[in-house]
């Protein structure tokens, strides 16, 4: 089993895939597109990745609020989730990505990555931190519960 990380941004979608052994994301592609509103390529695409590498859950940046209130972009991330349950039949986790981009921006400027290169993987690395987040979590989760079964 491999599960898709997406980072969906207003006209660019960074594309993680875990490994089959759930353990660690990988950066793929950066999907763009000219317009927000224009998804059907967007779409298009990420189903053809689907096929390619077997993803059978779909785990989606949910861009929060520093608050923890939904804005506008959450929003709009829970529509496009419901959109691609509903043309891929997979079930999509919407996960927390606040600071997702930051942390993905300092890394970059830690390796000394110049703008033009940085803006072109950004959201592909920033779909690293999504997924690898979500997969540290199902790993914590498992180890929680084989804790339980030793007691």
């Amino acid at each position: 089993m491999r599960i898709m990380g997406l980072d969906f941004g207003s006209v660019t979608v960074g594309v993680a895939i875990s490994d089959e052994l759930l353990l660690t994301a990988q950066g793929i592609e950066t999907i763009r597109r000219k317009q927000e509103n224009q998804l059907r390529k967007t779409y298009q695409r990420i189903e053809e990745l689907i096929q390619e590498y077997g993803v059978e859950r779909i785990v989606l940046g949910y861009p929060k609020n520093m608050n923890n209130t939904i804005g506008e972009r959450a929003l709009k991330s829970e529509e496009v989730a419901k959109d691609l349950e509903r043309r891929t039949g997979l079930p999509v986790v919407l996960w927390d990505e606040r600071l997702t981009t930051v942390a993905a921006h300092r890394v970059l400027d830690q390796g000394s990555v110049g703008l033009k290169q940085k803006m072109q993987v950004v959201d592909k690395l920033a779909a690293v931190f999504i997924l690898q987040g979500y997969l540290d979590y199902l790993a914590n989760k498992k180890a929680m519960e084989g804790n339980k079964e030793d007691e």
